[in-house]
């Protein structure tokens, strides 16, 4: 078995947030029980690029990471607050059940830095279950330390997420064991 962590490297702002989006909905209706976070799209295109709403997977709630600094701001708009409380909601989502794969729509600072996602991501891997994430090049080499050299490169497509996270979760995660007829 490969090991369980994948990433898409982002070519340019915002381009993985669909892609990870639609692959969570493509999952879920393969019956993947998803944990983590993808973006929404509202929030970048009603203002600053940079504004990020999160969905908390499987099914909410949707929280704003971003500061509201103005339209004209320079650096960094995350709110480190409001990104610990989707990390909260994700552990809460992970104590209903185990999901069967864990989105981020993104690593970045806070978990090069070992906060943010970093021990979820961790967890999941340790559990075997497949985990997918976008990266920028800014936080690449922080990832690429604390991958090892062990993720999977995957392109920004969505065909490529849904099947890599089912090839590598395999059919014995994704679905309740079905009984055989009679």
């Amino acid at each position: 078995m490969d090991f369980p962590l994948a990433y898409i490297l982002a070519e340019e702002a915002g381009s993985v947030d669909p892609v990870l989006l639609e692959a969570s909905v493509r999952l879920k209706a393969a019956g993947v029980r998803l944990a983590g976070t993808v973006a929404l799209p509202s929030a970048a295109e009603a203002g600053h690029p940079c504004e990020t709403d999160l969905l908390v997977l499987p099914d909410g709630p949707q929280i704003c990471i971003s500061q509201q600094l103005g339209r004209h701001s320079r650096g960094c708009r995350l709110d480190p607050a409001a990104l610990e409380e989707a990390v909260m909601q994700v552990q809460l989502s992970c104590t209903e059940g185990p999901a069967g794969a864990f989105l981020l729509n993104k690593f970045g600072r806070q978990e090069g830095e070992g906060r943010g996602f970093r021990d979820l991501i961790a967890e999941h891997l340790a559990a075997g279950r497949p985990v997918v994430t976008g990266i920028n090049g800014l936080n690449l080499p922080a990832f690429d330390a604390f991958a090892e050299g062990l993720a999977t490169r995957l392109p920004c497509e969505v065909e490529a997420v849904v099947e890599w996270v089912l090839a590598v979760a395999g059919e014995t995660q994704l679905s309740p064991a079905v009984p055989e007829p009679a």
